[in-house]
């Protein structure tokens, strides 16, 4: 009488051992989510808002695809990622749209040569930083 080994069980629909009831991975939705959030946080920074705005926008846009194909989870988590990544992007280059008209404007120029001519002079740097602070008090002010 030989003895045999008892046959291997069956796998599982999903194959790989993994149960056929478990969630598919969210790591890209949280991804997208989390770097949105910092976007949003980190927006008066080009690298914060431009850059992890985009990546969180990407991210998202892959998530919910992912998701709505069945392959993953978290479609919520995405499409928040998505919107913080974009409001991010929007007030990042608003801030970079503004501050690089200021720096076109008359008075930025006006400011920049004054700095260009105060060199190292300390004193010379805070008697342009006042004369700038009068003409935009001159103008809005």
């Amino acid at each position: 009488m030989s003895e045999h080994p008892p046959p291997p069980p069956p796998p599982d629909a999903h194959g790989y051992g993994r149960p056929a009831d478990a969630t598919p991975g969210r790591g890209m939705a949280i991804a997208a989510l989390v770097l949105g959030a910092l976007a949003l946080l980190l927006c008066w920074t080009i690298i914060g808002g431009i850059l992890l705005g985009l990546i969180a926008v990407v991210l998202g846009i892959v998530a919910v695809v992912r998701a709505r194909s069945g392959r993953a989870a978290g479609t919520g988590l995405a499409v928040t990622g998505i919107v913080l990544g974009t409001i991010g992007l929007i007030i990042a280059g608003v801030l970079v749209a503004v501050g690089i008209s200021f720096l076109n404007s008359e008075s930025g120029q006006n400011l920049q040569d004054c700095l260009e001519q105060a060199g190292d002079d300390q004193t010379a740097i805070d008697q342009c930083q006042q004369e700038f602070n009068e003409d935009l008090q001159d103008r809005f002010g």
